[in-house]
């Protein structure tokens, strides 16, 4: 996957549903690891290190594909870029990695993980804050011992909602990356 598509796929997750064809996709050929498909988004940030911001941006431009993409698809990747280049190193590893680990799954798993995400984006900013620290909580403990932890008392104040965002979050779990 080239760092175009890979950006795209990440910051802006209907993208891929928007350039595929109304067909379904041919099958794909086994290749090799980065055989044929471009350069992964931590290849390609890794190879273009030690480029000034603008020459970044000049490099994305020239990747294939990029001039077939719509005017604002193109400027939200360049913002992309720019969100990574301004990031302190850890964070833009981390980003750099999530992407990696997304790329991986298959696109059900892929659009499984997003819906589980968008719903926990979905709530109000202080919930969300709350659902996600009990979501890191669950993830911390043994996979036979979550569900009784989340039908326990600690976790009887979470409405409907939430608890259906638990919920989701716990069953894609193994495909979230874990942050340290």
């Amino acid at each position: 996957m080239t760092l175009l598509a890979l950006t795209a796929a990440m910051v802006m997750p209907g993208l891929a549903q928007q350039r595929r064809p109304a067909s379904p996709p041919p099958p794909q050929r086994q290749m090799p690891p980065g055989g044929g498909r471009g350069e992964h988004l931590a290849q390609w940030m890794d190879k273009h290190r030690n480029l000034t911001p603008q020459q970044q941006q000049n490099a994305l431009r020239s990747e294939p594909g990029f001039k077939q993409l719509p005017p604002e698809t193109q400027a939200r990747v360049m913002g992309r870029l720019g969100q990574l280049n301004a990031m302190p190193p850890q964070q833009r590893e981390r980003v750099i990695n999530r992407a990696e680990a997304m790329e991986k799954l298959e696109p059900q798993q892929r659009q499984q993980v997003r819906g589980a995400l968008s719903q926990l984006g979905a709530l109000p900013m202080e919930r969300r804050r709350t659902v996600a620290r009990a979501f890191r909580d669950l993830r911390r403990l043994p996979p036979e011992q979550r569900q009784n932890a989340l039908n326990s008392p600690a976790y009887r104040d979470f409405t409907p909602q939430e608890r259906s965002t638990l919920n989701n979050l716990m069953q894609v779990e193994p495909m979230i990356p874990q942050q340290p």
